[in-house]
């Protein structure tokens, strides 16, 4: 393995645990998920082929792996009120809590595929065309699931026509109709 194909997937360490944090709800979770995702990348870099997208090579990896594991595991905590996630986050200062936290209960009210694209297409920055590679779904149902994420949240925090009075570019990004 060479030096630089290390440097490259360490680069991309804090966005890998940024979607499986969005995913799995948890910090320990992610950071056993992305564990798992570097590991079978490392196992697996003779199949990555120089010159193509690492990053999305690596999201791949991470979402096929969280979702493996959730085939596993049929039985998982119910939290519907979010008092067990909220004990386990610490807020961030950018928006202020109450905002944040209005957001983070519209989002998690989303279903997983609507999550899942919401984040990679706003959060994380890929286009559509990469979503849909990655996630093996056709273009145009990654764009209604974004669309429809977008206009559910917005409807959940009456955000209307009006401003988005958020501070936070990646909250933004979610949340924004135009990328």
């Amino acid at each position: 393995m060479s030096d630089t194909y290390r440097d490259e997937l360490i680069s991309h360490l804090p966005a890998l645990r940024a979607f499986a944090i969005s995913l799995t709800r948890s910090r320990s979770a992610a950071d056993d998920a992305v564990q798992d995702a570097v590991l079978k990348a490392l196992v697996n870099f003779d199949k990555y082929e120089p010159g193509t997208n690492m990053r999305a090579w690596l999201f791949t990896i991470l979402r096929n792996t969280y979702y493996s594991s959730r085939r596993k595991y049929h039985r998982e905590a119910s939290d519907p009120d979010g008092l067990l996630t909220a004990g386990l986050a610490v807020k961030p200062d950018h928006d202020g809590r109450l905002q944040y936290n209005d957001f983070m209960k519209a989002f998690s009210q989303l279903p997983d595929d609507q999550r899942e694209v919401l984040i990679l297409v706003g959060a994380s920055g890929f286009s559509y065309i990469e979503v849909a590679e990655m996630t093996g779904v056709a273009l145009g149902t990654v764009k209604s699931r974004v669309n429809r994420a977008r206009a559910r949240i917005a409807e959940i925090l009456e955000l209307g026509d009006g401003p988005i009075e958020l501070t936070d570019k990646s909250t933004i990004a979610v949340v924004s109709r135009s990328l």
